[in-house]
């Protein structure tokens, strides 16, 4: 009984060691993935991906959302079902992520996620959200670095779209007319969490840019 009883007691520690590894790296381990999967979107996306991607439906319910967690980030690397419409970059901050449609657990666990259904690049209020997390280097945590002045570009491989920073606040989660179309203007809007979930982080930008693409402008996204 005493071989037993030691036994159990070292399956026990070995358990809380694993446990306590799990928890010391599972931001670490989320952020791996996450990058990985934006990679893969990024790097193997065509003009032809994007117009099949435009026809499909979309999850528009932000209400839906969940918090990032580790199953969801390996389950969007086995199915690998997100939609990519473009790509995304904050250069100044190094955030380069894939444009997916609609904001379901898969899209918001790929890159920056699509807020509106009808929204088209260069036209309105262009609306995009995206998780923070505690990794400063995945998803939209860099925007909390973002200065006002600074470029965003967004892509549809036909043409590269530059906007300037003139707007960043923390806000309400209720502030949703920050993403209605302004009349006259041509924005790009981008929404993460901010105090823990609290609040949420809200940048805009107003077009002055827009170029047919070429690889030289887009190696912004590379």
């Amino acid at each position: 009984m005493k071989k037993f009883g030691k036994a159990m007691g070292w399956i026990f520690l070995v358990i809380v060691f694993i446990i306590g590894l799990l928890l010391i790296f599972n931001e670490p381990i989320k952020s791996y993935l996450v990058q990985r999967n934006a990679e893969a979107k990024m790097q193997n996306l065509t003009r032809d991906q994007i117009k099949q991607n435009e026809l499909k439906d979309g999850q528009f319910d932000f209400s839906k959302v969940k918090s990032i967690s580790v199953n969801q980030v390996v389950k969007t690397s086995m199915q690998n079902d997100a939609n990519p419409l473009g790509k995304l970059a904050v250069p100044a901050v190094g955030l380069k992520l894939p444009i997916v449609k609609g904001l379901s657990d898969t899209a918001l666990s790929t890159g920056g996620g699509t807020m509106k259904p009808d929204q088209v690049m260069g036209k309105g209020n262009y609306a995009l959200a995206g998780h923070y997390m505690t990794n400063k280097g995945a998803l939209f945590s860099p925007l909390e670095r973002a200065q006002l002045g600074q470029y965003m570009y967004i892509t549809d491989l036909n043409k590269v779209y530059t906007y300037r920073i003139t707007y960043k606040k923390i806000v309400d989660p209720k502030s949703v007319w920050l993403i209605d179309d302004v009349k006259g203007a041509k924005l790009l809007t981008l929404i993460t969490c901010a105090d823990g979930g609290v609040n949420r982080w809200c940048l805009q930008g107003n077009l002055i840019n827009e170029q047919s693409a070429t690889k030289e402008n887009l190696a912004v996204f590379n």
